[in-house]
């Protein structure tokens, strides 16, 4: 039985995509990226949206025109090893391409606990508006955030506007470019 885990690279007011959809602000440099790598071995499954989804096929091969570095490469071998549940009602299976994925056209509640029940380790929803019903239900067990020191003045909100939760702080590191992680679990 895994747990449910939600982790969000955020703006310090607390949006993932600026207003125009942008979210290149919160590109990490190589000690965050290093973080990432280090902590996808823990990921068994990662649940995404249609758009993070088409975002992330960007690790699924090794680009040949592009030099990686050692951790791109880890990243991208720890990233096709996981399972991928594609919550969309638009893609097909022949869309999503590799063998370790597959498409959920509803995600209900349900159908999300019984992908946490079925994982050996960490399931991760990524994406604030496929977890957002999660969230609010109250199935995510832990959080994840990467504060980057910019303010954006609005956009995509991390979290929902209208969920209250109480959070025990777990661990937390700065960084050196002034980006905070802070893992938070439920209380």
């Amino acid at each position: 039985m895994g747990i449910l885990n939600f982790t969000a690279t955020v703006s310090l007011d607390g949006y993932a995509a600026d207003a125009d959809g942008d979210f290149q602000w919160s590109a990490p440099n190589n000690a965050v990226f290093d973080f990432h790598v280090d902590r996808m071995a823990q990921v068994s499954t990662e649940v995404l949206g249609r758009t993070t989804y088409g975002l992330m096929q960007y690790w699924e091969t090794d680009p040949a025109d592009e030099v990686w570095s050692p951790a791109e490469h880890e990243f991208a071998r720890r990233w096709r090893g996981i399972d991928k549940v594609v919550a969309s009602s638009t893609l097909t299976a022949a869309e999503i391409g590799p063998d370790r994925a597959r498409i959920v056209a509803d995600l209900t509640l349900a159908e999300l606990q019984r992908i946490v029940d079925d994982a050996a380790g960490v399931v991760e929803i990524f994406g604030p508006t496929v977890a957002a019903s999660a969230i609010r239900a109250g199935l995510v067990e832990q959080f994840q955030f990467f504060v980057v020191p910019k303010v954006v003045g609005g956009g995509l909100r991390a979290l929902p506007d209208d969920v209250r939760m109480d959070l025990k702080l777990a661990e937390h590191r700065i960084f050196d470019n002034g980006t905070a992680y802070l893992r938070y679990v439920s209380s």
